[in-house]
This record gives C-alpha cells, sequence and structure tokens, in this order.
C-alpha cells in the first residue's frame, strides 16, 4: 500500500507537497563530497539536444544525470544516448520530485522564457541549484521573484551567458576596465541571424518570443560590458519586414543607449539580418571584435596591434563547468541573476520606448 500511494503522490505531481516538508539542507549538509554535480535538463528542444547535452560530456566537474519533458517520445532515445536511469526521468508534473533525488544536484531551465519564472521557481523550492538560459525573464517582476526563491532556498542561481565565460569577451571586458585607451566614447554592437522559421516560440509573445531578449541581449551585453556602466536612457525602433510571420513581435530592434560617462551606443538586433559585430572607440584607440557571440571563434584586435584570439574549446563546457565549480566551492556565480535582472530592466525600457517612440530614462 506504501508502493502504491508514492507511485499516485508521483503521478499527480504531489510530491512536491512532501518535497515541502522535506529538510533539503540537513540532507544536503549529510551527503558526501562528490567530484562531478549531477545535473538535469529541463526542456528538451534544439539547445539542450545539440548544444548542452554534448557539451556535458566535454565537462569536468558536471555530468548529465536527468531529464525533465512533456514529449514521452524522447525520453528513449536520451536513455540509450546518454545512459539516464528511469528514476532520474521526470515530466513536468513530478518534477517536483528531484528533491528526493541525491543524483541531481543542478536543474537547468531550457525552455522558452515565459517558463523561466515557474521552473526556476519551483526548481528552487527542491533545494537544487538553478541555471537557467537567457533571457532570464520576460519582465523584470519575473526576474526578482526567481532571485528571491533561490534566495530564501538557499541555492546558488546563474543565467546561462555564455560569452562571459569566454576568454575573448573577458579580455575585451578587461580593456574597459583597465582604460588603455582612456574612456569609451561609442560603442556599435549587432547580433542577429536569418530565422526563416513560421512557427516557433521566438514569433510567439505569449512564450517569451522577439528578438530583443533572444539575440538583443548580446548587443545590449556588448555595450554594457565594453562600457562596464548601466545606461540611462534608450532610444529604440522596432521593425519588421515579414508581417506574416513577425505579427506578435519585432523581428528588428535598432536602440541607442546613454552612459553616465558621456558614452554612447548604437545597437542592432535581428531575425532578419546576419551579423554579429562589435566595436568600441575610446579617447585614444579602439578595439574590434568580429565575430563579438558566436558559439566559437569570437576574436578581434585593438588599434595598438594587440589581437584577441584565445582558444576554447566549447564555451558551454566551460560555463557548465565554471558554474559547477562555484557551488563546490561556495564561491559567487560569474553570471548570477543579479545580471540577467540587469539586461530585463534594460529590455523593458527598450520595449516602452518602441511602443511609445521617445526616449526613456532607467
Amino acid at each position: 500500500m506504501k508502493n502504491q500511494r508514492r507511485m499516485f503522490i508521483q503521478k499527480t505531481g504531489m510530491i512536491g507537497a512532501a518535497a515541502a516538508f522535506s529538510p533539503h539542507v540537513l540532507l544536503s549538509a549529510t551527503n558526501p563530497k562528490k567530484e562531478k554535480l549531477g545535473v538535469a535538463l529541463v526542456g528538451l528542444g534544439y539547445y539542450s539536444t545539440d548544444i548542452l547535452a554534448p557539451a556535458l560530456k566535454l565537462t569536468s566537474h558536471c555530468e548529465l544525470k536527468g531529464i525533465v519533458t512533456g514529449s514521452p517520445e524522447k525520453i528513449p532515445k536520451w536513455q540509450a544516448k546518454y545512459g539516464i536511469e528511469d528514476k532520474n526521468v521526470y515530466n513536468y508534473e513530478n518534477y517536483e520530485g528531484i528533491a528526493n533525488n541525491p543524483d541531481i544536484d543542478v536543474i537547468y531551465i531550457v525552455l522558452p522564457p515565459s517558463m523561466h519564472a515557474e521552473y526556476t521557481i519551483r526548481g528552487a523550492n527542491t533545494g537544487k541549484h538553478i541555471w537557467c538560459e537567457k533571457p532570464m525573464a520576460p519582465s523584470v517582476a519575473d526576474c526578482e521573484a526567481m532571485i528571491k526563491a533561490c534566495s530564501a532556498n538557499q541555492v546558488k542561481l546563474a543565467i546561462g551567458y555564455r560569452c562571459q565565460h569566454d576568454p575573448n569577451i573577458q579580455a575585451y571586458m578587461k580593456v574597459g576596465q583597465e582604460r588603455p585607451f582612456g574612456k569609451v566614447r561609442m560603442v556599435t554592437s549587432a547580433a542577429g541571424y536569418f530565422d526563416g522559421r513560421t512557427n516557433h516560440w521566438k514569433q510567439n509573445k505569449a512564450l517569451g518570443g522577439g528578438v530583443m531578449g533572444d539575440m538583443g541581449v548580446y548587443a545590449l551585453q556588448g555595450a554594457r560590458l565594453a562600457t562596464g556602466e548601466e545606461p540611462i536612457s534608450v532610444l529604440a525602433q522596432a521593425s519588421t519586414t515579414r508581417p506574416e510571420i513577425y505579427h506578435e513581435v519585432e523581428e528588428t530592434m535598432m536602440f541607442q543607449l546613454e552612459f553616465p560617462s558621456g558614452a554612447r551606443a548604437a545597437c542592432h538586433t535581428s531575425f532578419g539580418i546576419n551579423m554579429n559585430h562589435l566595436q568600441v572607440n575610446y579617447e585614444k584607440g579602439w578595439l574590434k571584435m568580429e565575430p563579438h557571440s558566436a558559439y566559437s571563434g569570437n576574436n578581434g584586435s585593438m588599434s595598438d596591434g594587440t589581437i584577441i584570439n584565445f582558444p576554447i574549446e566549447n564555451q558551454q563546457a566551460k560555463q557548465m563547468d565554471e558554474d559547477a565549480l562555484a557551488i563546490m566551492n561556495n564561491t559567487p556565480m560569474l553570471v548570477p541573476g543579479e545580471e540577467g535582472l540587469r539586461d530585463i530592466k534594460v529590455v523593458e525600457a527598450i520595449y516602452k520606448s518602441a511602443q511609445q517612440n521617445c526616449m526613456v530614462n532607467l
């Protein structure tokens, strides 16, 4: 009878109620320290299937141990390829059962942005650490709720900004910090590609679609990271060349930023234009990167002849390894929830500016 009752609880998702009374802090304190952290991927779309799962095979400090999916037909293939045990397979109803699974230490949210807040909060309530793909969430309120839930449950939260783990990106950030060419005067940043799909969450407003949250944060981060400052005003314009596809959300967004130091930025992002570059003009020189936010091969040059071309085997593997080490060593995440929140504050202002056709102060 006890076994039957437990099966019923798992099937109906009521395991979450039981987990609420489980002392996960005590359990984590008594578990032996692991050499590798077990990761469960939530959502088995393209990014999990083609990028994250293969990257996990390249990591040294974490490994794929579980999956959460609403598509039962995908399960056999994932189990065969990655050796995932039945007890580590979940759906969206019994997701909270992860609370009682010692194999899983980290939950990686790889869902459409509109679902990030719900599954981050539910995941944090299980006592597991959270990694969440970018954009962090569609709204500032969602981001703040995610941060609050992780803090309340004493778990770490990292946002999947793979680029900030790339030594080539870190190199141009260092130039902005050390100022060998003086202050930043102007930044031009662009991120986009031609998306030929017609029925994807990226074209669906309710799912958090639109180019600004997806590719636009790369252009925005280019300006923020190059200056090392947060913008104080924004002027934006949204447009589309394919209204039959992009009638709910924007296909292209252009936006100008002003920073406290007086630096300016002109940023572009699009699902209709291939572009991936960054140029920073300083008082006494310049820095160029192209590509700027690719999965591999980001490189650049400076006006003094310096070349930026650090080798990196796999951005996502480096990202996950460094985030795993931060958990294991109880050190700060390189890209915590607060960093994702900073972007979404600007993204909200960009949308407001585009809708009202006016400058918005932050």
